[in-house]
């Protein structure tokens, strides 16, 4: 009972916090002109949302943040190694995003930090997670009960950590297209996540989740259609990093496949397209991520959200399955 308590305070307090964030910060944001640049790309409906604020992930990410510090320092969840690396994941992400939106707003376009900038970050903080990892005797081995796999990796481990989060933090970031889409997507995903570690044993990771999703809720009511803010890369990148964190974390790393599923295929889209263009010299899809095909086909911008929320919902419920039960 004490637990079903606790979660529902995590998430209660996460959506009243950043609902009451939002108030203050979008004002502020809209008078600093940190306006968002649509690409050219893009259909008209996309074209009318140029100039509307960006770095909108600071409306979940500094109250999950926040909260999570306070009930560690009230007695209320503790302080595990495992919590320090989640919170050093979201928040160091959550800079490499807010630095590449401020470089972006600054230059007047949608070029921030290089390519290999972010990937040197990204290197220091997946260092930094297997050195703590380590530490506190994580194991090295990869192992999938289902299908009764168990491999000793070694400090090969550490690449499979930085390979997961650059491809989580990348995946939400491609879906952060449509309003309301990545962040509705990415609440999905941390209810089951959170579910997963509450029921296997890692409270600390599953109240943090459960924070997260009270923000993120909180956070769209900002950004469904039309959207008054946008996430930005502060926003996306944290959200997907801390995602693969958790799946690391809590041995779940197949399980962020199907949790994350939509994320997965938004990415397959663009990877497949760019083959398809290279080796057919045509487009298999009209445009990606896929969300994008489903525009150019006619489609209207809330039901594409509409019918991306139910398949992750879906998904993320077999996720669940997967994850505990079989």
């Amino acid at each position: 009972m004490l637990l079903l308590t606790k979660a529902v305070f995590a998430v209660m307090i996460g959506f009243l916090s950043a609902t009451v964030l939002g108030l203050f910060l979008i004002p502020i944001l809209k008078k600093m002109r940190v306006g968002q640049k649509i690409s050219i790309f893009v259909g008209e409906s996309h074209r009318k949302k140029e100039g509307t604020p960006t770095m909108g992930g600071l409306i979940f990410i500094l109250p999950t943040v926040i909260t999570t510090i306070a009930l560690i320092f009230m007695g209320k969840i503790p302080y595990t190694s495992n919590l320090g690396i989640v919170l050093l994941v979201f928040i160091g992400y959550a800079c490499i995003g807010f630095l590449d939106d401020f470089l972006s707003i600054h230059k007047g376009n949608n070029e921030g930090l290089t390519t290999y900038q972010k990937l040197f970050m990204q290197v220091l903080i997946a260092i930094g997670f297997f050195y703590i990892y380590m530490k506190s005797g994580g194991q090295t081995s990869w192992v999938v009960g289902t299908l009764h796999i168990d491999i000793e990796l070694s400090w090969l481990y550490g690449l499979c950590i930085l390979f997961i989060l650059v491809g989580a933090s990348n995946a939400v970031n491609l879906t952060d297209g449509e309003d309301g889409l990545a962040g509705g997507l990415s609440a999905i995903a941390f209810i089951a996540f959170s579910l997963i570690s509450l029921t296997v044993g890692f409270e600390d990771i599953g109240i943090f989740g459960l924070i997260l999703v009270g923000s993120l809720m909180g956070f769209l009511i900002y950004n469904t259609h039309p959207a008054k803010v946008f996430m930005g890369d502060t926003g996306s990148l944290a959200l997907g990093a801390v995602m693969g964190a958790i799946a690391i974390l809590t041995h779940r790393e197949l399980t962020l496949l199907v949790v994350a599923g939509i994320f997965v295929i938004e990415t397959l889209s663009v990877i497949i397209q760019t083959f398809w263009v290279q080796v057919f010299k045509r487009k298999l899809f009209l445009m990606t991520p896929l969300h994008h095909h489903f525009e150019k086909l006619g489609w209207i911008e809330t039901d594409i959200v509409k019918l991306f929320w139910v398949c992750g919902l879906i998904l993320a419920m077999a996720g669940i399955i997967f994850g505990v039960w079989l």
